[in-house]
């Protein structure tokens, strides 16, 4: 556990418990959701380097218009 961690959970060992519960799960839920980001882009990242290949070769077909910001 590195440095920082330990002192963020030194800080709220200090909260009252049912802080420490809501902290607790909060945590637990971010690191579920990040877990499942991670495996969707695993299961999407074969289509994703499609998708980019497909744009590159569009633009090098000069199928493409640069964008313009002050028309946005």
């Amino acid at each position: 556990m590195t440095r920082q961690l330990e002192k963020a959970f030194a800080e709220a060992s200090q909260l009252p418990e049912a802080e420490q519960d809501l902290l607790a799960s909060w945590l637990l839920a971010e690191l579920a959701a990040e877990s499942e980001f991670d495996r969707a882009i695993q299961r999407t990242s074969d289509k994703l380097a499609r998708l980019a290949e497909d744009a590159i070769d569009e633009q090098r077909a000069g199928l493409t218009v640069d964008l313009d910001p002050e028309r946005l």
